[in-house]
């Protein structure tokens, strides 16, 4: 599961870090420490071999949905059923890109407390998250008034050592020896892909409690991945 992440570098710096082209300036994107589903999320796709940055609505809209409200419910895809639900199956296939971010957070069961506690995750090296996606292109029925909607998911997998006690579920975080590969349109050999959804490496992340101010959509700020008085990352 991924129903919150941190989206704090701006386009140029993810362009860098992706070796990407960077998106329109018209198409930029406020920063936010406090990415919930329905926003707009910046994705690194590849078209006609040049990777971009691009905006994308977080939250799959297969393109046969007659309702793009069916995105709230995609936030997530579970790797494991990639290659046999029908909302992922042909993005799978053809359409992958990278989600960057800064950090993601998930909430603990405290035991004997009805309010769960907020842990903000990154890596522990400092270095911006890969989460693994996919992507559709999405337009109106005939006889509806919209644009073409461009969207994504986060990919998710089984909880690494590091995350198993907080979640059962995590993104999948592509190590840079997959990015071409994952981007790549013209591979479409989903077996050979799915190895790439894997848990990962125990040591690549660490964590710490944070305000239960993340949990109201509302509040934003460089202040939420703060860690409480008195916690240390680990």
């Amino acid at each position: 599961m991924c129903g919150r992440f941190v989206s704090s570098s701006t386009p140029d710096e993810v362009a860098s870090y992706f070796d990407a082209h960077p998106p329109p300036l018209e198409s930029s994107i406020e920063p936010s420490w406090n990415v919930a589903p329905t926003d707009d999320v910046y994705v690194v796709v590849e078209r006609e071999g040049i990777r971009e940055v691009a905006g994308h609505h977080w939250g799959l809209v297969p393109f046969w949905a007659k309702d793009p409200k069916i995105g709230s419910r995609m936030i997530n895809a579970r790797a494991e059923s990639l290659t046999t639900k029908n909302a992922f199956k042909a993005a799978f296939e053809h359409r992958r890109c990278i989600v960057p971010a800064d950090g993601f957070y998930e909430w603990r069961k405290v035991p004997g407390q009805k309010t769960k506690q907020p842990y903000f995750i990154y890596r522990a090296d400092g270095e911006p998250l890969a989460f693994a996606g996919l992507w559709e292109r999405w337009r109106a029925p005939s006889g509806l008034a919209g644009e073409t909607l461009r969207s994504t998911t986060i990919v998710t997998t089984e909880a690494n050592a590091t995350m198993d006690p907080i979640h059962d579920r995590m993104p999948v975080i592509l190590p840079r020896s997959a990015w071409a590969r994952w981007l790549d349109p013209h591979e479409s050999d989903v077996e050979s892909l799915s190895e790439l959804l894997v848990p990962a490496a125990d040591d690549l992340l660490t964590m710490h409690p944070v305000s239960t101010d993340v949990g109201n959509v509302r509040n934003q700020g460089a202040q939420l991945t703060d860690p409480l008085d008195g916690s240390t990352a680990g």
